[in-house]
Order: structure tokens, then sequence, then C-alpha cells
């Protein structure tokens, strides 16, 4: 099933692949990124596919990075100004 969030359903596969990687997890994870709206909130976006997959694969790399995007820093929204 596609959502919202994972219209692609790039985040599905990934829990569907055998012996996945981290590397390749983390692959998957930034072209799932890359691919949302810009509208999108991405902390909604991640809650919802950690609700979705993690709590019945907690183990899994997928899992993890999940996880780590949720505790990572929110982005800086705008330009930066460049000095020099």
């Amino acid at each position: 099933m596609q959502t919202s969030h994972d219209p692609k359903g790039l985040i599905r596969e990934s829990y569907r692949m055998e012996g996945i990687s981290d590397g390749e997890c983390r692959s998957i994870l930034i072209d799932w990124a890359l691919s949302l709206p810009a509208s999108a909130d991405q902390r909604a976006a991640l809650n919802d596919m950690l609700a979705q997959y993690g709590t019945d694969h907690p183990d899994h790399p997928m899992t993890a990075l999940l996880r780590e995007g949720l505790d990572a820093p929110a982005p800086v929204r705008g330009r930066r100004r460049r000095e020099g």
C-alpha cells in the first residue's frame, strides 16, 4: 500500500528486501526524501513511515535510519547568505 508520504513505495519496498544493508537503506532514504514535495513536513513523513513499518521491524536498518532522521535537528529553511 502506498501512502501520501511514500508515493513511490520506496520505504515499503526497503522493508521487503531480505538482507538489505545500511548503505542500501541510506540510498533509498535519500531518494525517498528527495521525492517528497517541497511543502511536505519531513518530520511528519518520517513519523508516519516509522509508525507504519518500524513497530513490526524494530531491528531493520531502515527503522534505525528513520529514528536517526527524527533525532537530527530540523533543517534551517531559507537561503544562506554567502559571506566574504
